[in-house]
């Protein structure tokens, strides 16, 4: 009897690993551009995300700046969650179409729609990708991204990896 239950408890234990397994990717991060010595540098409207990546370098960006003219420094912009609704005000659809670096909304389910239409606002939009983590769209190229989370699992494993393909997709936008 005691042996039975051992025997259970193992394979309890052995289906939990491999559940927890199947629930997080485990990715490289990004190593960083081929260019010796340089960092990404991204311009940040919100809260600084938890990544794994020590080459990326956060900048502050206000909406205000975005409207005046941003700095050539910046690689791209990230717009997390708590402004989204104020990044689709429809003066900044302009900014988006015309620039010279992607903009990646992180968190939205509404992809680039709210953004890119001056006409829509964010409450306007219905949820278009359930599984979406983030948006990237370029405006210079019209270029849009969606990244998920791997089995639609949301933690930090899952979470880090979805930044590590951004930042591969901005490196590449530069080669």
């Amino acid at each position: 009897m005691m042996k039975n239950a051992m025997v259970l408890f193992c394979i309890c234990l052995m289906l939990m690993v491999c559940k927890s397994n199947a629930d997080s990717v485990d990715t490289p991060p990004y190593e960083g551009p081929p260019f010796e010595g340089r960092s990404l540098v991204i311009g940040l409207i919100g809260e600084t995300p938890n990544i794994r990546e020590e080459n990326i370098d956060f900048e502050e960006v206000t909406f205000k700046q975005l409207e005046e003219g941003l700095s050539s420094d910046l690689d791209a912009i990230f717009i997390t969650k708590e402004f989204l609704v104020e990044a689709s005000n429809p003066q900044y659809a302009k900014v988006y179409h015309h620039s010279d670096i992607p903009f990646f909304y992180i968190e939205s389910k509404k992809s680039h729609v709210p953004f890119t239409i001056e006409e829509l606002s964010y409450a306007d939009v219905p949820d278009l990708s359930a599984y979406a983590y983030a948006t990237g769209y370029y405006g210079e190229e019209s270029h849009y991204w969606e990244y998920g989370l791997y089995n639609d699992v949301r933690n930090e494993s899952n979470i880090q990896d979805v930044y590590s393909r951004i930042f591969t997709t901005i490196e590449s936008l530069q080669l």
